[in-house]
């Protein structure tokens, strides 16, 4: 199976070479605006009235068989400073607009919105895309791998929304020292995309194959120019903070703890494609808590970065490797201890080439014996062909000025240094209907011995009615990645997956079909230690709402001591079998609807023979397009025999999120956990004053839930500016 997998990706190297863009007979011609452009919604202006109209769309959803059913008209212009876009969405009749929010990067699925795509190199991998909803929120991101959009990358630009009785019109102004580009490159990768809920279609200016989104750039058109782009000249943001608050542990009785800090980051553009980020005493206090779940696995649980600069163009160094295998995951940096500076080069070296380099240092800590460290991170990535590339990511954590034997007995001992380097090659073809990975992987570490290698890869093919995979990967029982995600080691892994869809000719269903997805663990032996036989059944309503069944077979030889509740009670032994069946179901409702929900059921065997339900789900409710409230829950019985006897676990609460404007938010979540017994509220209120400035007032409590007795308490108010030269 692993050779097949290996020889599958190089014979596929052939597939994936230089190939003529699928879409590259769809060209707008942009020309200089012939009148200033005001940015107010109407569309009076003569610029608009002389530059080309893109218009009959495509369908891309529910079927990607026909032109699309809403009509969507865009026209584009420029001056010496700004790209102009306008674009006009008519409604159906008698139909009422759907937005769910007016917060920034909404959720693309639950609102009426229109997108552009940019690919400024036309190399089909990189780019930019801008938009918003049909009530004026705006949505922004940096592309990457193809079709993927990282939200978390924030600029200055200008958007205004007007509603007619027909129609919704966006009017927007994107500077052009916001985005990176090549000098002189009179063609740019191009494509529009609109979201109508509504009527529950998707549409694109070119066509796309509806197993794909509307922003993958293998199916952009062209934005040809009559004269090479203005050169977006200097662009320097300077973005300090102020922090002030208070803090108080009640579980050590301490007294009330201020917390001030001032800091804050730099960016600095470098030529026409790279991006220097620098960060001094960097803050985060006002990120959104993670969202609890109740853990009954046998390994550590994965949360995702919140962390803005750790997020933004964090594709280079977080996307190396798989969701259960990263060498580069963030939050090892900086979670508990404060981080002193930090900086971060990244972007394109050429048309073919982007580099990131990453150097973040934290403070030492003397109450635990944690020493000053230094995370210093590289990664380069060279295009392949068309559209596939060859990366290469090197780790390096080391502790300065750290000697472990003169460490206090009663304090931990830390790593002299870790050092991950590795090799990997994304496979992309250029119709994006076979992708795949093959990496390579070897940690350095004190006292390292030979297994401490890890390779693995996959491919995928991707139809209108087949999605089949083939996954291998082998970690090696010593290999160590400190600044990694890698809950398991010493094993081999295999993970086929087979999907077939069916699509009905008229009903309310539009596709449905079958699923199997296998996990099987080995050990370095080749004995099998664990596997996940899982068999589906999906239904996808034209309502967009859908339904999976499932049936799942599990066998698990424990490798270590477990406790199956995860509460510190006694444990099974390392060397016990176990093997069970569960059923059970998932469904999602219509996203359409101002009342939504979803629900999952599980039920069937567990460890030590017992039996597992699980129930979870949420409801929600929206008075668009201002408030936005989700009641979430999920409950876990286990029935064990004794010690453990039966379990209930409950994890319930609300978040609520109010957009008063689009630029004055509150957001609160409260969040019961009866496994941790802990009851957490967290408020937090954001004024957007100015584009891409803030000022936030953040507070936090955790309780006992029994008593409502405080377990800790913490206010901060935070005001940062951006301010550019």
């Amino acid at each position: 199976m692993i050779r097949l997998l290996w020889l599958a990706l190089l014979l596929l190297l052939q597939y994936s070479s230089p190939a003529q863009k699928k879409n590259i007979s769809f060209q707008y011609h942009i020309h200089q605006a012939s009148s200033a452009v005001r940015i107010d919604g109407i569309a009076d202006e003569p610029a608009w009235k002389d530059a080309q109209v893109a218009t009959d769309f495509y369908m891309v959803l529910p079927m990607d068989t026909s032109r699309a059913g809403v009509r969507t008209d865009v026209s584009m212009t420029y001056d010496k400073n700004y790209l102009y876009l306008l674009a006009v969405c008519y409604n159906p009749d008698n139909t009422q607009l759907m937005v769910e929010s007016l917060r920034r990067d909404f959720a693309f699925l639950k609102n009426d919105n229109f997108l552009v795509f940019i690919d400024p190199f036309d190399d089909q991998t990189t780019g930019f895309a801008f938009g918003a909803n049909a009530y004026g929120a705006q949505w922004d991101g940096a592309m990457y791998e193809g079709g993927k959009v990282d939200l978390n990358w924030d600029n200055k630009w200008l958007s205004e929304v007007k509603n007619y009785e027909d129609r919704w019109v966006l009017e927007a102004a994107i500077p052009f020292k916001t985005i990176r580009y090549k000098k002189d490159a009179l063609q740019w990768g191009i494509n529009f995309s609109r979201n109508d809920l509504k009527t529950t279609e998707k549409s694109s200016w070119t066509p796309i194959p509806r197993q794909f989104p509307t922003a993958a750039l293998a199916y952009t058109g062209s934005l040809v120019w009559d004269q090479p782009p203005p050169a977006p000249g200097t662009n320097i943001s300077i973005i300090p903070y102020v922090l002030g608050g208070v803090s108080k542990n009640y579980l050590t009785g301490s007294k009330p703890a201020p917390d001030k800090n001032i800091g804050g980051d730099v960016k600095v553009s470098i030529g026409t494609s790279l991006n220097l980020d620098l960060t001094y005493r960097p803050d985060f206090s006002q990120v959104e808590v993670d969202k609890q779940v109740t853990n009954l696995s046998r390994y550590e649980l994965f949360f995702p970065e919140r962390r803005q600069f750790f997020l933004e163009n964090g594709d280079l160094f977080a996307n190396f490797g798989y969701a259960d295998l990263r060498p580069f995951f963030s939050r090892r940096i900086g979670l508990g201890v404060p981080i002193n500076f930090g900086a971060r080069l990244s972007g394109k070296l050429d048309k073919n080439t982007r580099i990131g380099v990453m150097d973040m240092q934290t403070a030492k800590v003397d109450e635990t014996g944690l020493p000053s460290q230094n995370f210093a991170v590289l990664s380069l990535q060279r295009k392949l062909f068309k559209r596939s590339n060859i990366g290469v990511l090197y780790i390096d954590k080391a502790s300065i000025d750290y000697h472990p034997a003169n460490n206090n007995g009663n304090k931990e001992t830390y790593s002299l240094y870790n050092r991950n380097l590795g090799v990997e090659y994304n496979l992309a073809s250029s119709n994006n209907v076979w992708t795949g990975k093959a990496m390579v992987l070897k940690s350095f570490q004190p006292g390292a011995s030979a297994d401490d290698w890890t390779q693995a890869a996959h491919l995928q093919y991707s139809s209108r009615r087949w999605l089949i995979m083939g996954q291998m990967q082998h970690v090696g029982k010593d290999y160590t990645a400190e600044v990694g995600y890698v809950p398991r080691r010493g094993y081999f892994k295999l993970n086929p997956t087979i999907t077939y869809y069916f699509f009905p000719k008229g009903g309310h269903l539009l596709s449905h079909g079958p699923q199997y997805n296998g996990n099987f663990y080995f050990n370095n032996a080749f004995g099998k230690t664990d596997h996940s036989n899982i068999l589906s059944y999906l239904l996808t309503f034209r309502s967009k709402s859908t339904l999976n069944l499932l049936a799942q077979n599990d066998f698990v030889q424990l490798l270590a001591p477990f406790d199956p509740t995860n509460t510190g009670k006694d444990s099974l032994q390392a060397g016990e079998r176990y093997q069970w069946n569960t059923v059970g179901f998932d469904y999602v409702s219509a996203p359409q609807h101002l009342l939504t929900g979803t629900a999952s059921f599980r039920y069937g065997g567990y460890y030590a023979n017992g039996r597992l339900l699980t129930a979870a789900g949420d409801i929600g409710y929206r008075i668009q397009p201002y408030v936005n409230i989700t009641m979430s829950a999920s409950y876990n019985r286990l029935e064990l025999p004794k010690p453990w006897g039966n379990q209930n676990f409950l994890l319930v609460g609300p978040r609520i999120d109010i957009t008063f404007t689009n630029t004055l938010f509150l957001t609160t979540y409260v969040q019961y956990n009866e496994q941790q017994d802990n009851l957490n509220i967290n408020a937090r209120f954001q004024w957007r004053y100015k584009p891409a400035s803030d000022l936030f007032l953040v507070y936090t409590d955790n309780y006992y839930p029994e008593q409502l007795a405080v377990k800790t308490r913490a206010f901060v108010l935070k005001f940062n500016y951006w301010w550019n030269l």
